[in-house]
């Protein structure tokens, strides 16, 4: 019975083939997303989590669980709180006998950008460079998900953390899994997918980050507030969990290794012979891809933007929190960056492949630098102006800004050899994340110095600016377009999907 019930569902699975490249790309950007939303939860549930842990700094805030006062201006009773430098004066304010101030954690201090940053990256850099040299290697599918096994175990425990450091410890864990997720990713769906779709399709799987952040401001701010089964904070990490082993299961079970195909550049002989240099110099070839400087220039560049990325997404929702605290911008916040930062994700993906076309990989690089730009002033509105100017503003960045990290790792993938596409991708990773992930621990000392606003305008507006002049000379270090003829085009444009075969399916319950 049972070999009659998978001969006859061949037929079925012969007609639904064609969809499973969008359904490999549908499971791992899910679990992108998961992995993402574990790391940005931390960002949204911080003052939750501070007052419940004791760490980070304790200032006098404005105490949201008191009613309005209607008659009185919400912005003076704030800065009133903020002015106040000891509990006691804090204690004392008063308006019509009611306290309207809060000596309390406000999660904020060196205590959690170092558990927002560098206690995650420093896993995540590490192990990003190790598995990016075992995906070149050994079968990408199982490591993959062992690798989303091991940061959903660690958000779920997340939610039964006692002390401080136990959510330093299970941050690195998260940052162990997750780190596999990208290169493993990567090296799959450039397999998968030919050239004129790969922008779009770098684009989709990377939107996880943007997806992961977005929807952490909803789940970080009313799931809290229901106080389901008295766990407060702890069911987001609870919930988010328990998804990231259902994701597990899927990635485990129904995908299959692609067979591993040479890409961009390397099917170009010529091309190729350049990079990796003849059969006697093949062993040092990996360093001399990597030490190009049109890659090292786009590292830097990425690395960069990485840190403005990073900088606003650990300090967006208390930054709106402390300026802002009678606006409830959560839903908003998540609108913005899941809606039209999806569309810029999109749109970024899609013109690059239009250009790429006709202007070869130069042209998405060009992409990058006009987008970059033209996000500049809009970043810099979206932290100047008062909530609404600020989510026009931050929505209008989000739309030309979004458009990079896709387009970046389209590049990149196009440019290296297929013996070391993965292993550069980690090392790639690996300077990006130490860069853009460590550099906004510095948003602490400039804003106590200078102010957290003026700290956001250096290390979010002006990383952006910065980012767009150095992609455009990364522009100016990428080769001409390939002169192909067309039955050459034709053939190098699509890949062969024969790896996913009717004998395969029929065998779910194997790995190769």
């Amino acid at each position: 019975r049972g070999g009659h019930f998978v001969s006859s569902m061949i037929p079925l699975l012969e007609k639904l083939r064609f969809l499973y490249p969008t359904y490999v790309l549908a499971i791992v950007s899910l679990g992108y997303l998961l992995a993402e939303l574990g790391h940005f939860l931390i960002g949204v549930t911080s003052k939750a989590t501070a007052q419940d842990l004791h760490y980070g700094d304790i200032t006098c805030q404005l105490n949201a669980t008191k009613e309005h006062f209607p008659d009185y201006p919400i912005e003076t009773l704030r800065k009133s709180c903020h002015e106040a430098n000891s509990s006691d004066f804090c204690t004392s304010l008063e308006m019509n006998g009611t306290q309207f101030c809060e000596w309390t954690y406000n999660g904020l201090g060196l205590d959690y950008q170092i558990l927002a940053g560098p206690s995650f990256i420093a896993v995540y850099t590490i192990l990003g460079v190790v598995l990016g040299f075992l995906a070149d290697r050994f079968n990408r599918v199982r490591v993959l998900a062992v690798c989303t096994l091991v940061f959903s175990i660690a958000i779920l425990l997340m939610g039964a953390v006692k002390e401080f450091w136990h959510l330093i410890i299970l941050r690195m864990i998260l940052a162990a899994g997750e780190a596999g997720c990208n290169p493993m990713s990567t090296g799959i769906l450039s397999d998968i997918f030919p050239e004129e779709k790969r922008g779009l399709v770098m684009s989709i799987f990377n939107w996880g980050i943007y997806g992961g952040y977005g929807i952490a401001f909803p789940v970080g701010r009313y799931v809290p507030l229901m106080n389901s089964w008295d766990l407060g904070w702890r069911l987001c990490y609870y919930g988010a969990g328990i998804v990231g082993l259902i994701i597990t299961v899927f990635t485990a079970f129904t995908l299959r290794e692609p067979e591993r195909q040479a890409i961009g550049e390397e099917s170009d002989a010529n091309a190729n012979a350049a990079v990796m240099g003849n059969n006697e110099e093949s062993k040092g070839g990996q360093w001399k891809v990597m030490l190009q400087p049109r890659v090292i220039m786009l590292c830097l560049a990425a690395s960069i933007r990485h840190t403005g990325g990073l900088c606003f997404a650990y300090n967006c929702d208390l930054y709106y929190q402390n300026y802002f605290p009678d606006y409830d911008l959560g839903w908003w916040l998540f609108a913005v960056t899941i809606v039209v930062g999806s569309i810029g994700v999109v749109f970024g993906g899609v013109v690059s492949d239009k250009f790429v076309a006709k202007m070869g990989i130069r042209s998405r690089v060009a992409v990058l630098a006009i987008s970059q730009l033209i996000a500049t002033p809009f970043a810099y509105g979206s932290v100047y102006f008062d909530p609404l100017w600020a989510l026009i503003t931050l929505a209008i960045s989000y739309f030309f800004a979004e458009m990079w990290f896709g387009i970046v790792f389209a590049i990149l993938v196009e440019i290296v050899p297929l013996k070391v596409r993965s292993t550069t991708v980690g090392v790639f990773l690996f300077v990006m994340n130490n860069i853009g992930g460590n550099l906004p621990i510095l948003v602490d000392p400039v804003s106590k110095a200078i102010g957290y606003r003026e700290s956001l305008y250096i290390f979010y507006g002006g990383t952006y600016l910065i980012s767009s002049v150095m992609f455009l000379l990364t522009m100016f270090l990428m080769g001409p377009p390939p002169q192909q003829k067309k039955d050459e085009k034709s053939e190098d444009s699509g890949h062969d999907n024969a790896a996913f075969t009717l004998e395969r399916i029929a065998g779910m319950n194997e790995f190769q």
